[in-house]
């Protein structure tokens, strides 16, 4: 029972870090700004090589170790799980998009930009009702809120500028997508919660939320 119990949590968690990173790469392609996290990304591909996946893992790795020095606390190691699989997903899916989806006109790149936050909202909705594993930047948040005393949204919109300075200097994907990304993400994932539920254990839908 236990280990269809983790099986079925790791599916879960598996299947949202999956759309997560097409939502991601969504956004990459529109060229109109990818997420301030992964503006990071783009920039560091552009500035030094590699692939954005692959700096997914390395910047999740430090985000992992700098979140154990500032807890005073071991690595989590499931954490870098969630970069490693992140990584992994955005490079398959950018391999698997860039050939034929390259948007030639301004309505395109809206139209990606908008399915890659809809894709990312519902990612991460879905990932997170696995409790699998966390995601090294909201453990970041987590702690930040915890040090200071700030609200969640306050430590993420702080965290988020951080960022985003970061990539500014490293030619980061920062566009009129970065800042939607910001601002709409988070109602994506409210509005989507209450359907994740029901669709894996069987929850009614609250009816504030079935009346919208």
């Amino acid at each position: 029972m236990y280990v269809r119990k983790i099986g079925k949590s790791f599916l879960v968690y598996f299947i949202g870090i999956l759309i997560l990173a097409l939502g991601i790469s969504l956004m990459i392609q529109s060229q109109l700004g990818a997420s301030p996290y992964d503006a990071l990304l783009v920039g560091l591909y552009r500035t030094f090589g590699l692939t954005i996946g692959s700096w997914e893992i390395i910047v999740g790795s430090a985000v992992v170790l700098l979140n154990a020095v500032a807890s005073k606390s071991r690595p989590e190691l499931l954490a870098l799980l969630t970069s490693l699989v992140t990584g992994i997903g955005i490079d398959t899916w950018l391999w698997l998009l860039g050939e034929w989806l390259i948007p030639d006109h301004l309505l395109e790149r809206a139209l990606l930009v908008i399915l890659g936050i809809l894709f990312t909202g519902i990612g991460i909705a879905i990932y997170l009702e696995s409790s699998f594993a966390p995601n090294p930047m909201d453990r970041s948040m987590v702690i930040l809120t915890d040090k200071t005393g700030w609200s969640f949204s306050r430590s993420r919109a702080i965290i988020s500028i951080v960022f985003v300075v970061i990539a500014f200097f490293f030619n980061g994907d920062i566009g009129i997508g970065t800042l939607l990304n910001a601002l709409i993400t988070g109602f994506i994932i409210q509005w989507i919660r209450p359907y994740v539920l029901v669709i894996l254990y069987k929850h009614p839908v609250p009816k504030a939320n079935a009346s919208q």
